[in-house]
C-alpha cells in the first residue's frame, strides 16, 4: 500500500513538472519575441513608456526561468534531510519573482518621475504610431498569456506558476498604461508618456506585493480557511464509529495541507479496533481532499458514562 502511494506521488510530480515546463517554455518564447518587438518599437518610435514596457516583458523571461527552477526543486521526493518534502521551495521562487517585479517597477518609476519633475516637457519627443500599435498588440498577447498560464496554474495548483500568470497580467496593465500615455503624447501632451511609465510602476508594485504576501502566507504555516476545516470535520464525523472530535488542526505547507485530528471512540474497544477506525478516518480524508499530504489521527477513549 505504501509503495503504491509513493508511486502515485512520483507520477503526480512528473505530471506536475511536465505541465509546468510546457507552459513555461511557451511563455518564454512568447516573451522573448514580444520583448524584442516592443524594444524596437520603443527605440524607433521614441517612446519611453514602450521601452519601459519592453523591460517589463524582458523581466518575464527571467522570472519564468525562476518558476521552472522553483517547481523542479519543489517536486523532488522526500529524503533523509527533508522528510516533509520540498514544497516550500516553490514559495521561495514566488518570493524571488516578487522581488524581480518590484525592482523592475522601481527602475521604471524612477525614470518616469525624473522626467515629470524636470518640467522640461518641450524637449520630450512625441512617440510614433509604431509605439501605439505595439502597445495594442502587447495588451492582447499578454492578457492571453495570463489566462493560459492561470488555467494551468489552477489545474496543477502551482503558486509559482500563478505568480507568473499575474506577472503577465501586470505586463498587460502596463501596456494599457503605455497605450494611454503614448496616445496622450501624440495628442500634444508629451509628458503623458512619462506619466504612463509612472502608472505602470504602481501596477507592478501592486502585483509584486500580492505575490509576496501569498508566498509568505504559505511559508508561515497558517491554517486552512474555515470552510475547508469544516469540510474535513464533517468528513471525519461521517464515520459511524467516531463519537466526537476533540481537536482538529490544519496547516498549509507550500501548496499542500497537513492535518492533525483527535477523535473519540468507544473506550471499550481494543487497540486493534481503535487503530482500524483511525486508519479508516485517515483514508477518508486522503480520498476526499487531494491537497492533503499528511494526516495524523489520534484516538481518545470515550467512556460510557461521559
Amino acid at each position: 500500500m505504501e509503495d503504491k502511494a509513493v508511486k502515485n506521488k512520483t507520477t503526480e510530480n512528473n505530471d506536475f513538472q511536465k505541465v509546468a515546463n510546457r507552459v513555461s517554455v511557451i511563455t518564454i518564447i512568447g516573451n522573448v519575441i514580444l520583448s524584442i518587438f516592443k524594444l524596437l518599437a520603443g527605440i524607433i518610435a521614441h517612446s519611453g513608456a514602450m521601452l519601459s514596457d519592453a523591460i517589463h516583458s524582458a523581466s518575464d523571461v527571467f522570472s519564468t526561468f525562476v518558476v521552472i527552477i522553483g517547481i523542479r526543486m519543489s517536486t523532488k521526493e522526500s529524503d533523509k534531510e527533508h522528510p516533509y518534502g520540498h514544497e516550500r521551495l516553490e514559495c521561495v521562487a514566488a518570493i524571488v519573482l516578487s522581488m524581480i517585479l518590484f525592482m523592475t517597477g522601481f527602475s521604471i518609476g524612477a525614470g518616469a518621475f525624473k522626467n515629470i519633475i524636470s518640467g522640461d516637457y518641450e524637449t520630450l519627443q512625441v512617440p510614433g504610431m509604431l509605439a501605439l500599435i505595439a502597445a495594442i498588440i502587447s495588451i492582447v498577447i499578454k492578457e492571453a498569456m495570463y489566462w493560459y498560464t492561470r488555467y494551468y496554474a489552477k489545474k496543477i495548483d502551482s503558486g509559482a506558476l500563478l505568480a507568473d500568470a499575474w506577472h503577465h497580467r501586470s505586463d498587460a496593465f502596463s501596456s494599457i498604461g503605455a497605450l494611454v500615455g503614448i496616445g496622450g503624447a501624440r495628442m500634444g501632451y508629451p509628458v503623458m508618456d512619462s506619466v504612463a511609465s509612472l502608472v505602470i510602476f504602481f501596477f507592478i508594485l501592486k502585483a509584486a506585493f500580492e505575490i509576496f504576501k501569498d508566498a509568505m502566507d504559505k511559508m508561515v504555516d497558517h491554517a486552512c480557511d474555515e470552510e475547508t476545516e469544516a469540510q474535513i470535520r464533517d468528513c471525519v464525523m461521517e464515520h459511524e464509529e467516531v463519537l466526537d472530535i476533540d481537536m482538529l488542526q490544519t496547516r498549509i505547507f507550500g501548496n499542500k495541507i497537513y492535518v492533525d485530528v483527535e477523535i473519540q471512540v468507544n473506550g471499550e474497544y481494543t487497540l486493534r479496533e481503535a487503530h482500524n477506525i483511525a486508519e479508516d478516518v485517515h483514508e477518508r480524508i486522503e480520498q476526499n481532499f487531494p491537497k492533503v499530504k499528511h494526516i495524523m489521527v489520534h484516538v481518545n477513549p470515550k467512556e460510557e458514562n461521559e
